[in-house]
């Protein structure tokens, strides 16, 4: 069974469908499983959709906050 750090190394490859059958059935049982991972996955994949839409591009310190942010909820 994967670990949510697992989930969180996994979630852009899950998204883009560049898993092997084997991981991407381990990470969709996660999934099944762990509230707090189908969360991160969705909300990954709404900022994803969402950047195109994004008209400035953000300071360095904008984008030190955000991976902060992420990498804080990463660990649950």
């Amino acid at each position: 069974m994967l670990s949510c750090r697992d989930i969180v190394n996994h979630a852009d490859q899950l998204l883009d469908r560049d898993l092997g059958i084997s991981t991407r059935v381990a990470v969709r049982l996660h999934l099944l499983l762990c509230r707090h991972c189908r969360r991160y996955v969705k909300q990954l994949a709404r900022l994803i959709k969402a950047i195109p839409f994004m008209h400035n591009k953000a300071t360095e310190e904008e984008v030190r906050k955000v991976m902060d942010c992420i990498h804080s909820h990463s660990n649950l």
